[in-house]
C-alpha cells in the first residue's frame, strides 16, 4: 500500500501524522519506506534527529539522477537509508528539492516517482510520502505514485475551505494520471472535543457524507517532546492516550 499524506494548508501536522502512522506500521513488523518529498525535511530530521543522512541518499538525489538518465543505472534502494527504528527506511528530504523543481516540471519527470515504488514493491510492505505543502510537481508525482491519499484536517474555517479544492485536485490527478488513486479519509487533527467550533466542523463534514476518520488525534505536549527527542510516539510514550489514537487509526486503514 503507497499512502501520500496532503494538504496544501501548512501547519495540520501532515509531517507529524506521516510519520507516527508510519512508525506504527514498522513497529508492527510492516517493512516501511516513509519518503519525504518536502523541502523543509522535518519528518526526516523527526526520524533523524540530528544525524545527517549519507549524502548519496534522498528524493533530491533520486530526481537529479533522473533530470541525468542516470537513474536506470541506479536501483531506487540506493537512494533510501535506514533509520534508527527496525522495519522503517527513509528517503529524505531537503532544500536542494527546491533547486531541481523548474528542470524536473520541464523535463516531465512527473512518473519517475512511481516507476521507482514499482520497482521497489518486493521489498516494502507500505510506503509514506510526506509532501510539500502545495500542488507542485513533488505531490503531484506522490499522488501519481500513490493509491490513497489522507488528508490532515485541523477544525478551522481555512481549513475547511482548502478541503474542497484539495479534493478536486486529487480526483483530477485520478482522472488524467492514477485511476487508482482515492481519498482514503480526512484525519482530524489538533481535535479539542471540548470546544464547539471544531464539534461543529467536523459534523457538518460527516453530514456532507465526507470521509472522516475515526479516532479523531486530539493535541498533546507529548508531540512537541516527540519531535525534539525525534522519537515517534510509539518509540517515546508508548501508552499515551494521543499514541493509542494513532494505532486505531492505523487499525481503521486495514
Amino acid at each position: 500500500m503507497r499512502r501520500v499524506v496532503f494538504n496544501q494548508k501548512g501547519g495540520v501536522g501532515k509531517s507529524t501524522i506521516t510519520v507516527n502512522l508510519a512508525a506504527i506500521a514498522a513497529a508492527a513488523g510492516q517493512r516501511v519506506l516513509l519518503i519525504d518529498l518536502d523541502r523543509q525535511g522535518n519528518a526526516s530530521r523527526y526520524l533523524l534527529g540530528e544525524a545527517e543522512a549519507p549524502e548519496e541518499v534522498g528524493s533530491a538525489r533520486f530526481f537529479d539522477a533522473s533530470l541525468k538518465f542516470s537513474v536506470r543505472e541506479h536501483k531506487p534502494v540506493e537512494f533510501i537509508c535506514e533509520t534508527p527504528f527496525e522495519n522503517l527506511h527513509l528517503m529524505p528530504g531537503s532544500a536542494a528539492l527546491d533547486e531541481l523543481h523548474a528542470k524536473l516540471e520541464s523535463r516531465q519527470k512527473i512518473y519517475k516517482l512511481r516507476h521507482a515504488l514499482d520497482q521497489l514493491a518486493e521489498d516494502y510492505d507500505e510506503v509514506w510520502i510526506d509532501t510539500p505543502p502545495a500542488l507542485n510537481f513533488y505531490t503531484r508525482s506522490a499522488l501519481i505514485a500513490a493509491d490513497s491519499c489522507l488528508i490532515p484536517f485541523d477544525c478551522d474555517a481555512f481549513s475547511r475551505a482548502a478541503l474542497y479544492e484539495l479534493m478536486q485536485n486529487v480526483q483530477e490527478i485520478q482522472a488524467d494520471h492514477n485511476e487508482a488513486l482515492h481519498v482514503e479519509g480526512i484525519v482530524v487533527n489538533q481535535y479539542q472535543p471540548r470546544a464547539s467550533l471544531p464539534q461543529r466542523v467536523v459534523q457538518e463534514l460527516l453530514d456532507e457524507g465526507l470521509p472522516v476518520l475515526q479516532p479523531y488525534l486530539g493535541s498533546s505536549v507529548k508531540v512537541k517532546e516527540s519531535h525534539e527527542r525525534s522519537l515517534p510516539l510509539v518509540h517515546l510514550e508508548p501508552s499515551h492516550a494521543l499514541t493509542q489514537a494513532y494505532r486505531e487509526l492505523y487499525k481503521t486503514l486495514g
